[in-house]
């Protein structure tokens, strides 16, 4: 059959006869790669579904309570929702070196302790290449049912998965998976649309959990179409620098459970170890006695968590002011400044203003506006705020300070942790179910909060 050329996006898959500049699915430039591409041929077999074809009522289909398989690794099983689900697919992305391999091999080697067949598929890496980082990573004696091979042809990976027949299989890493079948090259959006697919459904029928390990390109999305993150079940990121000792996994889609939870992982040479209490880890090193500090509460999923908020105000000496965050919104820090200069009187105009969030956490929660305002209030008025001190609230354009959710529960995190002083909206305090040795202090807007801390 012949075979014709065809400019692929690699964002979106979107296919066109010809080059373009940006892609009119996606907006994205420069994205159109060139393939070869050849017309499916007519099937000839009779489609075999993997399922019953005809339609059934719903309240006649009997499900089978499956027990979640636990990975012996609490942060990972709380962010799945509890553990594995048998017939899963997981994708897992981040930035290179950041620990999903790692982490991948710390799986399998749990599994495979309790008693689990893991097969563990290496295209990256050679085999004795990946036996010498499990020397590295893996303390004991390694399993007989750890089973590892380097290959990269999907048609052999699926005659191994047939004959081994695991109940885990961890593909490393997708986008140097190819399918003969397919005449696009390794790491394009045809071959990893089809790879993924062709997986996904081997895991579907034979109840194999499925990790996928995907590379992230530049800005930061799993390199590939976006189909990808559709055909899985769950995807899970690794957010922090890959240069920094902490590495936080958050899911992004789950649909086994919550996408509010995350983990908490220390990066360390003998692989990735868990961190059972976040907040006294990312307040370990707070500094003392230094304006432009505070400490706030986050919520992920159930956990609170305290974060350290810094912020430096200096004079511009470029005539432009500059403001970078880091772990905070832009747009959103925009918008705190404008309620400050509004509402306080403060001139930041000719200021420039950093923000950063300690321990690599991005912040998403609004409980955090009140810590960020009065943090860059401390540093422009180079005053110390008070030193066990938690700060809770949204700020709302008129300069009020809005009612958070579930108060209690951040409050008494900051107890276990020593703080003496709570300052929250007057609105939680009102129906606060809280008896407990903290100070609790009510606030309605900017202005009352600012008198409180720098009187």
């Amino acid at each position: 059959m012949k075979t014709k050329k065809i400019f692929t996006c690699q964002n979106c898959g979107y296919q066109s006869p010809r080059w373009l500049g940006r892609c009119p699915d996606c907006n994205i430039w420069n994205s159109f790669v060139e393939e070869d591409y050849s017309p499916p041929a007519k099937k000839t077999k009779e489609r075999v579904s993997l399922y019953k074809d005809e339609p059934v009522l719903l309240k006649e289909v009997e499900v089978k309570q499956r027990l979640r398989i636990k990975t012996d690794i609490e942060e990972l099983d709380r962010v799945l929702g509890g553990g594995l689900v048998e017939g899963s697919v997981i994708l897992l992305g981040g930035d290179p070196g950041i620990g999903k391999s790692t982490l991948s091999l710390q799986i399998s080697n749990s599994l495979a302790k309790a008693g689990y067949k893991v097969l563990y598929i290496s295209g990256e890496e050679s085999v004795a290449q990946t036996r010498l980082r499990a020397d590295r990573l893996i303390q004991e004696k390694i399993k007989d049912n750890l089973y590892i091979v380097s290959q990269t042809d999907l048609s052999l990976i699926l005659e191994y998965i047939k004959k081994i027949a695991p109940n885990m299989v961890i593909i490393d890493s997708i986008q140097v998976i190819f399918e003969p079948s397919v005449s696009s090259s390794p790491g394009s959006v045809s071959q990893v649309r089809e790879c993924a697919g062709i997986l996904a459904q081997l895991a579907k029928s034979n109840g194999i959990v499925m990790f996928i390990i995907g590379h992230v390109t530049k800005e930061g999305s799993i390199a590939g179409p976006k189909v990808l993150e559709h055909i899985v079940d769950t995807v899970l990121y690794f957010e922090g620098d890959r240069f920094a000792l902490y590495r936080i996994l958050r899911a992004v889609k789950n649909r086994f459970g919550s996408t509010n939870e995350i983990g908490v992982f220390e990066m360390t040479s003998f692989g990735l170890k868990e961190v059972k209490n976040p907040s006294a880890l990312f307040l370990s090193e707070r500094p003392k006695g230094i304006s432009g500090s505070t400490v706030s509460s986050i919520l992920e999923g159930t956990r609170p968590i305290l974060v350290e908020i810094q912020a430096l105000v200096s004079k511009s000496s470029f005539g432009y002011a500059r403001r970078r965050t880091q772990g905070f919104d832009y747009n959103r820090l925009g918008l705190i400044l404008a309620v400050l200069e509004k509402r306080l009187g403060l001139v930041l105009e000719n200021e420039d203003v950093f923000v950063n969030v300690v321990g690599g956490i991005k912040i998403e929660d609004p409980a955090c506006d009140l810590a960020v305002a009065m943090a860059i209030s401390s540093a422009y008025k180079d005053r110390f705020l008070i030193k066990d001190g938690l700060i809770l609230g949204e700020i709302g354009l008129g300069g009020e300070v809005r009612s958070i959710i579930q108060p209690t529960i951040r409050i008494k995190e900051a107890e276990k942790l020593g703080f003496k002083i709570a300052i929250l909206p007057k609105n939680n305090l009102r129906n606060l179910d809280y008896k407990g040795k903290i100070e609790l202090i009510g606030v309605d807007n900017l202005k009352e909060t600012f008198s409180i801390l720098f009187s």
